[in-house]
């Protein structure tokens, strides 16, 4: 497959599970557009990522928490003539929380940057789409939420809201846009061992007396694999979703979990 001339848009690009995604989009070919908020952090990952004989790569820095960010972010994609072939949406993470009634500040912080500015920034990126299904020519959305997406879990309470959110807005654009030959799917996420998951096992771990591999076999035998998954796990499923594979889908939510969800 060859995906040369593809153009593809990675949020939350310097993250443990975005850098794992650039990876290997890059080394499959695709040109990338990172965006994130640390311009240091992308700096270093697009020069990371250039590989000889391989399309070159640039980042545009973006907070989705604000609403001016997310404009200057749109107005530079906007006027410097990018058309897209692909998205790959990260809305930022939410740590686990105990409260199953968060004040109403953190709803509306949360809100804006888990979802409003996200989507802000997707409405943006799919104003630059050229799909022509007369031609073939497509383009593919993947947006990544989480297992709280299809099964609340006890202390993420905000997660349990939001994600849910996602895929029903995911669903919502794949009616509405897949005439035009754009095609919206989702992937949920199980725990995965991005550096800052490894971090916090090991945290546990010691806090617990035991070791890191101890307290990981504790923790996953609750999943049918007996496994957390990998950054580049992900970051296969991803490519498959942006590639052929996925030309007869859209609205579909895949589980990446290792077969936690018992739910049909």
């Amino acid at each position: 497959m060859s995906e040369t001339s593809k153009v593809v848009l990675v949020t939350g690009a310097t993250g443990g599970i975005g850098s794992a995604v650039c990876l290997r989009l890059a080394n499959s070919g695709y040109s990338l557009i990172l965006a994130a908020r640390d311009i240091s952090k992308l700096q270093a990952a697009c020069a990371a990522l250039d590989r000889p004989g391989l399309p070159s790569h640039r980042w545009i820095s973006v907070d989705m928490s604000s609403d001016a960010s997310i404009a200057s972010f749109s107005h530079e994609l906007a006027t410097d003539g990018t058309v897209l072939d692909g998205v790959v949406l990260m809305p930022p993470q939410m740590r686990p929380t105990g409260d199953c009634q968060p004040p109403a500040d953190m709803w509306r912080q949360l809100f804006q940057s888990n979802f409003i500015g996200p989507l802000e920034l997707l409405k943006s990126a799919i104003s630059t789409m050229r799909p022509d299904p007369s031609q073939g020519r497509g383009a593919k959305i993947v947006i990544i939420s989480a297992i709280t997406s299809v099964q609340a879990l006890g202390n993420y309470a905000t997660s349990n809201v939001l994600r849910c959110a996602w895929l029903a807005q995911a669903k919502t654009l794949a009616f509405a846009m897949g005439e035009r030959g754009i095609h919206v799917n989702t992937l949920s996420l199980g725990g995965t061992l991005t550096p800052d998951y490894v971090a916090s096992i090991d945290l546990r771990a010691t806090k617990a007396g035991v070791t890191f591999s101890e307290r990981l076999a504790e923790e996953t035998l609750n999943i049918p694999l007996r496994k957390y998954g990998r950054p580049e796990e992900v970051a296969l499923a991803v490519e498959v979703l942006l590639s052929p594979f996925s030309d007869h889908m859209t609205g579909v939510n895949l589980l990446h979990d290792g077969g936690f969800t018992r739910a049909y």
